[in-house]
């Protein structure tokens, strides 16, 4: 992990602010970006923007590469994808200087946002701010292109994996000493998915715990690394709307005070079921099959393993962007373990209860259990921590299990202390 040096000592406020793709899709949402961030430099505050590609441009480039090639080079891909930023980040510039304001705009590797050399999941291992600093001392607005570092060990371009531009906004807070303001297009995080559970209540405040399971767990809100580094730095995230003055939600550390039993429900329809039948029952060989995923940078979430007679069946879920690299890394297993059954199941989903006050209150996986029984929902797998509880479900019933389980646990209602 990187460490924060160096603050100097007496400064203006400072806040990092970062639009979503939403919230720069178009020209006009564009000038309006820039009208908020000169809005918080006339109230006195050193900014520092970061941006989103516009709208569906990550989407449009990535579709661009597989047309080309039905498997890019990591290298190109990154080289690719980075470009989306900094057209947005130049774009907001531009719009910043016709307010009247100086503004400079940065790539990655500009702005010191070095990285590991990891291709398309790069992660930060350090920020040398030396021009941001400058820049800021010289009055001027900085604009930081979202997603993408500079690995100084390969010197290659990098990008940190998709909502890397959360990553990139907390990062730079915590490196500046500044506050840290997260634009979307939706006004904060949510008890459920307001899509699926138009009751769902605005969270005014979540614990940085709470917030890494639900972005774990598929809430969309903030990218799980952010989110990460956000806790390990102390830096207090303020999600909210690009397109309304309402205050939105804090992340923060814990406060102490008595949390609710259950905060949110969250869900996931984009993750692929591995079960592997056949494996040697023998100390290692499940080493062997998560050695190679994790050789792959594959994020494994659930993991089942039964053994009868012998003979092992070990199932476990991943993102249906890791499903090739997840292949790749069976066959290096199988080399190593003997022939398997390999079965993909990609019908299934994911949902989920998380509530710091779970861990102190038992009963609540069998309310969940429960509830869906009586809507007849199997359920195919189960996982949990102290803070939350997940079931694989078939991806069809997902809507009306988070409807059930929302008002089973009676989220629209404001928690009352007891």
């Amino acid at each position: 992990m990187w460490r924060v040096t160096n603050l100097p000592a007496h400064r203006p406020e400072r806040v990092v602010m970062k639009f979503g793709g939403s919230s720069v899709a178009d020209p006009e949402k564009i000038k309006n970006v820039a009208r908020q961030i000169a809005a918080a430099h006339e109230r006195g505050l050193e900014v520092v923007g970061t941006v989103s590609a516009m709208g569906k441009t990550t989407d449009s480039l990535i579709a661009l590469a597989h047309d080309v090639s039905p498997d890019p080079n990591g290298r190109e891909l990154d080289m690719l994808l980075s470009t989306g930023e900094r057209i947005a980040c130049a774009l907001v510039a531009m719009a910043i200087h016709d307010l009247g304001h100086v503004a400079v705009s940065l790539t990655g590797s500009q702005a010191g946002i070095l990285t590991d050399s990891s291709h398309t999941k790069a992660k930060i291992t350090e920020i040398r701010a030396t021009r941001i600093e400058a820049a800021l001392a010289e009055g001027k607005i900085v604009l930081v292109a979202g997603f993408q570092g500079f690995s100084r060990e390969t010197m290659d371009v990098t990008t940190l994996g998709r909502g890397g531009t959360d990553a990139t906004a907390v990062a730079l807070a915590a490196a500046l000493g500044a506050a840290c303001e997260i634009y979307s297009d939706v006004p904060g995080v949510f008890t459920a998915d307001p899509r699926i559970v138009p009751d769902a209540r605005k969270l005014l405040a979540i614990s940085y715990e709470e917030m890494l399971e639900m972005s774990a767990s598929g809430a969309k809100v903030l990218m799980l690394r952010s989110v990460e580094l956000a806790r390990n730095h102390g830096v207090r995230i303020h999600a909210r709307s690009t397109f309304s003055d309402e205050p939105g939600t804090w992340i923060q550390e814990n406060t102490g005070m008595e949390q609710p039993i259950v905060s949110a429900v969250t869900h996931n329809e984009s993750e692929v079921v591995f079960t592997l039948s056949g494996i040697p029952d023998r100390p290692g060989a499940a080493a062997t099959v998560f050695d190679a995923a994790a050789a792959a940078a594959v994020n494994v979430d659930t993991i089942i393993q039964n053994v009868v007679h012998g003979v092992a069946e070990l199932s476990f879920s991943v993102p249906a962007e890791d499903v090739p690299a997840t292949r790749g890394a069976i066959d290096v297993a199988t080399a190593a373990l003997g022939t398997m059954e390999i079965e993909e199941n990609h019908d299934l989903g994911k949902v989920s209860l998380i509530g710091a006050g779970m861990r102190s209150h038992p009963g609540v996986a069998a309310k969940m259990f429960r509830t869906l029984a009586d809507l007849d929902i199997n359920l195919e797998m189960i996982s949990t921590s102290p803070i939350k509880i997940s079931c694989m479900i078939e991806r069809g019933d997902i809507p009306r299990a988070v409807r059930a389980l929302h008002a089973a646990f009676e989220l629209e209602r404001e928690p009352v202390a007891e």
